[in-house]
């Protein structure tokens, strides 16, 4: 099959960076990939906290390891440095380097916790967090943190899976990108306690009748590889996600060029790694059909995603 050269144009799908800026309480914002903050003001949960983002030759030829600078500088941006930040956990989504290297560094320099599955504790261990801020999930068990209610409820990634399998070891870096195995996979659901209500969905994978009986407003949907599927699939997966929790607003992540740094303008991955353009064509349809608004979100920006529709 001939590889397709190049890489989806943003711009014309500009309209779909709508979302609107969050006027103080809370805000949701996005950090590339499936790095999500959500923040009242007074506590944060942030799921991922992938910054370092090395490049693909050391992705591919060398070994990873957070970077120093590059988190500190993202932190700083944020507001959340320090052993006294609002920050209450972080949450991988699953324990791929782009979701989890910097997971246990970040929580190492906020005071929070890795709240996740037993491969991310292994993460965490390897990077010599303490016993006492790794939190390994119950599937289906609420957890608080703070403001904010976190369900974790089991998932699966999108296919392919280049690195499968769970994290049985602690994981030292630098390592090897396949050491970063995917291990559980969660949909992450956040429940604030002024009643707001998402899904974070931060890979294109799912379980059938997972999320069955649970409801979220706004879905975070993660769609790294989806252009590449079948419309078939893609269909399985709105209707196994977006459609099984009512949401009304639907925000894509998870389609950057993550070996792309954050402090230049997102593009999104080449065709060779998936097709963002196919994934718009086939979700806008099922947005419409369902009547849900389709959004992009904009990176470092603090926005309002349940304002959408007032």
């Amino acid at each position: 099959m001939r590889i397709k050269p190049g890489r989806p144009d943003l711009a014309p799908h500009a309209g779909l960076f709508d979302v609107p800026a969050a006027d103080g309480g809370l805000a949701v914002t996005f950090l590339g990939v499936s790095t999500l903050l959500l923040d009242d003001g007074e506590h944060a949960v942030l799921t991922d906290a992938f910054f370092s983002r090395p490049s693909l030759l050391r992705v591919g030829l060398g070994r990873i390891a957070p970077d120093g600078a590059r988190i500190g500088a993202a932190l700083g941006r944020l507001g959340l440095d320090g052993p006294g930040s609002r920050l209450r956990a972080v949450v991988p989504v699953h324990t791929h380097f782009d979701h989890a290297l910097d997971s246990a560094e970040v929580a190492r320099r906020t005071g929070a916790f890795v709240l996740g599955s037993a491969s991310a504790a292994q993460l965490a261990r390897g990077a010599r967090l303490p016993e006492e801020r790794i939190q390994v999930a119950t599937p289906g068990v609420p957890v608080v943190h703070g403001s904010f209610t976190l369900e974790l409820v089991e998932s699966a990634h999108c296919p392919p899976d280049r690195y499968p399998g769970r994290i049985t070891a602690p994981v030292v870096p630098p390592a090897r990108a396949r050491a970063y195995r995917c291990g559980e996979a969660w949909s992450v659901l956040v429940r604030h306690s002024g009643g707001r209500t998402a899904l974070v969905q931060g890979s294109a994978g799912f379980v059938p009748g997972a999320l069955d009986g649970r409801a979220a407003e706004v879905a975070y949907l993660g769609v790294g590889q989806l252009g590449l599927q079948d419309e078939g699939y893609t269909r399985s997966y709105w209707r196994e996600t977006v459609a099984a929790v009512g949401a009304r607003d639907v925000v894509l992540i998870h389609w950057d060029d993550f070996f792309r740094p954050l402090d230049r303008p997102l593009r999104a991955l080449p065709y060779a790694g998936d097709d963002l353009d196919v994934t718009l064509r086939v979700l806008g349809e099922l947005a419409r059909a369902d009547g849900v608004g389709l959004h992009l979100p904009a990176v470092w920006r603090r926005e309002d995603p349940w304002a959408v529709r007032g």
